[in-house]
């Protein structure tokens, strides 16, 4: 994805600009303020606000540092600032409940069975020695490369991908019982 220029922003107006920055960073602002909420409604409204809150400062934006960078900033920030807010801490988000059909039906059984195999491979994760649980952790869950896992925990990277394997048997032979 290529970077607004701070060139192709001299020469437009405000509203060009929020436009554009809202097609090539909105996603990305969502998922990022997803990961603060927990709540895709709440991530919604959030990123509107975001995206306003840009809107107003842009004449502000001072150019010595990316454009991207200043609407992370932005994002960060105002969700911190909402998490820390009275709304958020006094007022509970409903999720939208939907009413249960025949075909509905189907999909409460898929997602409870997948819940439940969920928790049952996070508890025989957690199960898992530490020497293996921080590998798997790692790897699936933080998705570092195997060369990253062995840096940052300070072995070889052939005892990385033993480990691996080892965890994975370990595993497979828990859920199996």
């Amino acid at each position: 994805m290529q970077e607004i220029t701070v060139e192709s922003t001299q020469n437009e107006n405000v509203d060009e600009v929020i436009d554009e920055m809202m097609k090539r960073y909105g996603q990305e602002i969502l998922q990022l303020v997803y990961s603060y909420v927990n709540n895709k409604a709440v991530a919604e409204d959030l990123t509107q606000e975001i995206f306003i809150k840009c809107y107003k400062a842009y004449p502000t934006f001072n150019k010595k540092s990316k454009l991207r960078t200043w609407i992370w900033r932005i994002a960060i920030n105002h969700c911190k600032d909402y998490l820390k807010s009275w709304y958020n801490k006094n007022v509970i988000v409903a999720e939208e409940k939907s009413i249960e059909t025949s075909s509905n039906r189907e999909t409460i059984e898929q997602t409870l069975i997948q819940k439940d195999e969920d928790h049952r491979l996070v508890s025989a994760v957690m199960n898992l020695p530490i020497k293996y649980r921080e590998v798997i952790y790692l790897y699936y869950y933080e998705e570092l490369l195997i060369k990253e896992i062995a840096l940052l925990i300070e072995i070889k990277e052939s005892t990385v991908k033993t480990r691996l394997k080892r965890a994975k048997e370990l595993l497979k032979d828990s859920l199996e019982e």
